[in-house]
């Protein structure tokens, strides 16, 4: 067991949270406890966002320097918690239910132990591009050359940078006339920049006719100075030059003769022709072409044999072939693609392997999806939601998809369809995925299920702790407000689970949190846990208090909770009502009633308690004394007499006062303390100001 201290986080001054390793441990408090404060201190243990749950009474001053202090958490390495965050971090994608469904359910360490079996098989394949640094350059300069023609397939679209580096002619080469004195500035390497910067400063001449820089004259040179905007873009330069760098990088690819027809467009005077957009259209479909075939080696995966029957076939296609691209069929050319084909001719000897491994992948991923696919189903269908899910494979991955019932095309954008719960539920479910393959060794649920209703929660709590691919045997603090979940593990569920669950009950008061052992023997009837208290309480006035709900529980409506009734509203003589009419009880009537209450407190006399129900001193000394918050706030009433300090502090008592029959079983409120402190504290106010 580990015991986890926390000291000084939000409301919490100290708690020390016991933890069995390889079980549920449920740990049951009401709202205000500081359940979620447990749960994100064990969680940012470790961390720098530890600091944000220091006190609030902390924060304007500080002189001992306080800081939140989590103890022991370090037992636990790999923690993962469901709350409100993690169901916000999903995205419910159009095409996909939840997001990472893939990673979750299908890529495990089975899953790629048989991928890398299939992809050591085409490793040679895939070595080659990561080993030729050759190869590599050239594959990146094709693309820059086949980028410059056009976003679109084949051609060259005017606006692309083919065109307009290429399409009035290289003037780099072929200065205009009247231009020549500027032939040493076109030539430097920085000419796109002289090109700029000469454009830019022509607004000047508009001030003056003298150069904006030496001040001479330039009345006689301004339309030579002009024209050289005219004739020159410093970017149709720059893409020029960006081209000629990539055809001299690529020149020994091309055949001799395709090299004279590039060299000779390249220092084209007149811009380019029909024959000359021809030979480009077609040098481009040939880049294109061999592109997409070192991509495909390049890039070779298992989705590559995806559905192939014939795997030779399939190899044999994947080969280069030089002969398809004529332009490109040089010798350098065929001395990088020659090793790429050679290693797809060894793949084809290996064909009948690789297709037995392939199938292996398929059949271990389809038996793996259909498992999770029923599990959830199942799920789903007892549960009482009216939908199921599918696992399709799409793009090297697979993910979940949402169907309804009613409805036989998938759901896409689950996000409009999917209620609260549902969603809730959903996340849940792949939370408890997401910590099986993370094989987390601490599992923290805040809260999970207490916004769906009974028969969800037993369904998920059931699905969540057993059988296969479930939180069984595993380290798990369920922090809860509802006692239902308790009720099913050691109810309907006990020993279904195992290894046995352990609970806890979280009292709170003055910032100390004890935990209370729940047991089995602990969840009792009502009128159990009026039995119990009547028979262990000190004063009579308890036993009064239990006794009168335990024939409110039996519906007893006899002559001894008629009494009961009358002394709890302090009634001389006692009375009852007939036919809507209030009339006295006859003594026969109340020698009945006290007989009967006798059986369970032998000392009980109605004139003597009613005594004790009108001083108010005497009650007060009890209420100070007593040391149960359930048993305060019925004395309060009994001390007030329906005047209240404010309507939330009414409503509870009411509440606490009549029987609340919701569970068939429930916590004795006598031993665990389920009224808030904060309730006892503005009833103890009261008491001090009245």
């Amino acid at each position: 067991m580990v015991e986890i201290k926390i000291n000084n986080c939000n409301s919490i001054d100290k708690a020390n949270i016991r933890i069995e390793k390889n079980k549920l441990n449920v740990k049951y408090g009401i709202n205000g406890t500081g359940k979620t404060t447990i749960a994100k201190a064990i969680l940012e243990h470790d961390t720098d966002n530890l600091i944000d749950l220091l006190p609030f009474k902390y924060r304007d001053e500080n002189p001992d320097d306080i800081k939140p202090i989590v103890e022991n958490a370090d037992e636990f390495t790999n923690l993962l918690m469901f709350n409100e965050e993690y169901i916000n971090q999903f995205v419910y994608l159009e095409d996909e239910l939840l997001k990472n469904s893939f990673e979750i359910f299908i890529k495990d360490e089975k899953y790629d132990e048989n991928i890398l079996a299939v992809e050591e098989l085409f490793s040679d394949v895939k070595n080659i591009f990561q080993s030729d640094e050759i190869l590599l350059k050239i594959i990146d300069d094709l693309k820059k050359l086949s980028t410059s023609f056009s976003k679109t397939s084949g051609g060259m679209a005017k606006n692309s940078q083919m065109h307009k580096a290429l399409g009035n002619g290289n003037k780099l080469v072929n200065i205009p006339e009247g231009l020549e004195e500027y032939s040493e500035y076109l030539a430097s390497d920085d000419n796109t920049k002289w090109i700029k910067w000469q454009s830019s400063g022509n607004s000047f001449l508009e001030i003056s006719d003298k150069c904006p820089y030496c001040t001479s004259s330039v009345v006689t040179k301004k339309d030579t100075i002009l024209k050289v905007a005219v004739e020159y873009k410093d970017k149709d330069i720059e893409f020029l030059i960006k081209i000629i760098d990539t055809m001299k990088n690529l020149k020994e690819y091309f055949i001799p003769e395709s090299q004279a027809t590039i060299e000779s467009i390249t220092k084209n005077n007149n811009g380019l022709s029909e024959d000359e957009n021809s030979f480009l259209k077609t040098i481009k479909i040939e880049i294109d072409r061999l592109l997409q075939k070192f991509e495909s080696l390049k890039e070779l995966t298992i989705s590559t044999f995806k559905d192939v029957d014939d795997m030779a076939e399939k190899i044999n296609g994947l080969k280069i072939n030089l002969s398809l691209v004529p332009s490109l069929n040089s010798t350098i050319t065929q001395e990088i693609t020659n090793p790429l084909n050679i290693s797809l001719d060894t793949l084809i000897e290996k064909a009948k392997e690789l297709k037995g491994k392939i199938t292996k992948q398929k059949n271990s991923v389809a038996t793996k999806i259909e498992k999770h696919k029923d599990d959830i189903n199942i799920f789903l269908k007892y549960a009482g939601y009216k939908y199921t899910i599918e696992i399709e494979e799409t793009d090297a991955e697979y993910k979940m998809r949402l169907q309804h019932i009613e409805l036989t095309k998938l759901i896409t954008n689950g996000n409009q369809h999917l209620s609260y719960g549902e969603k809730n539920a959903f996340a849940l479910m792949l939370f408890m995925y997401d910590c099986l393959s993370k094989e987390s060794d601490l599992i923290i649920l805040d809260d999970p299920i207490s916004s769906f209703d009974k028969n969800k929660k037993f369904a998920i709590i059931e699905r969540l702790f057993r059988g296969e691919n479930s939180f069984k045997g595993k380290t798990v603090l369920m922090l809860t407000h509802d006692i239902d979940p308790i009720i099913d593990i050691f109810k309907v569920l006990y020993r279904k689970i195992e290894p046995v669950p352990v609970a806890s009950f979280l009292k709170s008061r003055d910032g100390i949190i004890e935990e209370l052992s729940i047991s089995r023997d602990n969840l009792q009837t009502f009128a159990q846990v009026c039995i119990e208290n009547i028979a262990s309480s000190s004063e009579n006035i308890n036993k009064l208090i239990y006794l009168r709900r335990y024939y409110e529980v039996l519906d007893d409506k006899s002559e001894a909770y008629q009494l009961l009734a009358n002394l709890f509203h302090k009634r001389v003589p006692p009375t009852k009502f007939v036919d809507n009419d209030e009339i006295e009880m006859t003594q026969d009537e109340i020698d009945i009633a006290e007989n009967a209450i006798k059986k369970e407190i032998p000392e009980f006399n109605y004139d003597e308690q009613i005594l004790i129900f009108k001083d108010e001193e005497v009650l007060r000394v009890m209420y100070n004394a007593c040391q149960s918050g359930y048993e305060k706030l019925q004395l309060f009433r009994i001390i007030h007499e329906g005047r209240y300090p404010s309507d939330v502090i009414q409503k509870f008592i009411n509440e606490t006062y009549h029987i609340e029959n919701e569970y068939i079983s429930q916590l004795n409120p006598r031993k665990y303390e389920m009224v808030p402190e904060f309730i006892i504290q503005e009833c103890d106010n009261a008491m001090d100001n009245s």
